[in-house]
Order: C-alpha cells, then structure tokens, then sequence
C-alpha cells in the first residue's frame, strides 16, 4: 500500500515549482469498461485504483492540494443501478483509505450539496474528514454532488441574505468576499486543471475558481491514466508561463 517511487521518477521535477493545487475531471471510466466489453461499473472500480496512484503520488512529490471530480449534481440523472453501485464504491473507498490517509497525514475534505448523499454514504464520509481533520501533510478533495453553477447559486443567495440583514454593504460585494461564501473558501485557487479521455469541456467543475488555472486535456481515460502521465503533465506545467493577464 505504501510503496514509494524511485527518485528517478522524480528527477525531471523542479520542486521549487511545482503546482501547490491540482484538480482532476476524472473522465472516461465507462468508455474503458465498454471498450473491454464489461459493465460500467468495472469502470469506476478501475478508475478507483488510479485515484489511489495520483494521490499518492502527489503526497509523495509535495503537492499540497489535491481536488477530484468524483461525482457531479448531473451524475444523479444516472441510472439508478449505477447511481446505487457508485455510491457504494464510494463508501467503501473512504472506510478502505482511512487508515492510510491517517498514516500519510492526509486530510479529506469534500465540497458539494453533501446533503444529497445517502446517509451512510454522508455518515462514512464526516467519520473520515473527522479523522483526518488535523492533518497537515496534504488535503484531499472530493467534489461529491457537485457543480460549479449550483456552488454560484449558493454563494449569491448567502451573500444576498446578508446584504438584506444589513450584514454588509451591496459596495462591499467584490472577490473577496465572494471567494469567502465559495465552498473553497479556504483553498487556493487550482494551478493546474487536468481532463481524462479528450473532452474538451470544463462540465461544470470550479467555474469561478479556474479563472487562471492552466488546462491540461490527455486523452487517456481514466483508468488507464498513470502516475508516468500524471508526471509528465507536471513537467509540461512548470515550463509554461503564466501570466495573468499581464504582457
């Protein structure tokens, strides 16, 4: 479960340079299960093992943030089977993790309408982030019922509530605060975005926070990503330059 890699893995790798938040979409589990004639949900459960290599990876090379796409406010359109086996994925990954979370100071965290989960799922999940709260090494980020128009939605009504209490001024809306009633309130912004199985669409994820973020979209699907792509991906993010908007 602990197995490190080489320090050739790493020895391309400024360290100094590093991006401090990745986010992933993580796309393509069921084309990797069709194309291989199986069940969708073989997909997910292979998708599931490559989730265990990135973040990993990513606690052993000193990324400090960590934000996984894992199911979105549509996916609920699904059908009902799949909706059901995903959540059960779901729930035995976070019992099964916990210990090597904990072992690996790495703190769970989810953003998302977590009031949707079936409430095992739910129970499971606070048991885990419970546990890992005061950890310090690296935050792990599960977007869970998630999207980005519905976290916008969110933000603009608790902002309008407290305008209409007379909490603060309509004068003192401005980024700021915004990025206080976001359910990322206390996490950077993403450096880096990356896309699994070539779809060349954000799908909701992050809208506000991505303003900057550098894009990365492989083709590979999912389950086939792998910790030798992932750091090729960082190699190709440290020589780009990243402007903001200035010359």
């Amino acid at each position: 479960m602990n197995s490190s890699p080489s320090s050739a893995d790493f020895v391309e790798l400024d360290t100094t340079k590093l991006p401090a938040h990745v986010a992933i979409i993580m796309d393509g589990n069921g084309r990797w299960a069709k194309k291989r004639l199986l069940n969708r949900i073989n997909g997910h459960e292979k998708g599931s093992e490559t989730v265990r290599t990135i973040v990993r990876t990513c606690r052993q090379i000193g990324i400090s943030y960590l934000t996984l796409y894992a199911f979105s406010t549509e996916n609920w359109q699904r059908p009902k089977t799949e909706v059901k086996a995903l959540m059960v994925l779901l729930e035995n990954f976070l019992q099964s993790e916990r210990k090597e979370m904990v072992e690996n100071n790495i703190r769970l965290r989810a953003i998302g309408q977590l009031d949707r989960l079936p409430a095992k799922v739910r129970q499971v999940l606070d048991q885990t982030m419970a546990a890992t709260r005061e950890l310090t090494g690296m935050n792990l980020i599960l977007a869970l019922s998630y999207g980005g128009r519905a976290e916008i939605v969110r933000m603009v009504q608790e902002v309008a509530e407290k305008v209409k209490r007379g909490t603060i001024e309509p004068q003192e809306v401005n980024e700021g605060l915004i990025c206080d009633h976001l359910y990322t309130r206390d996490v950077p912004d993403p450096d880096l975005l990356i896309r699994t199985s070539g779809e060349m669409r954000i799908s909701n994820f992050l809208l506000w926070q991505i303003a900057y973020t550098e894009l990365f979209v492989t083709p590979t699907l999912w389950p086939d990503f792998s910790k030798e792509e992932f750091l090729q991906i960082l190699k190709d993010f440290q020589v780009r330059v990243r402007r903001f908007g200035a010359v």
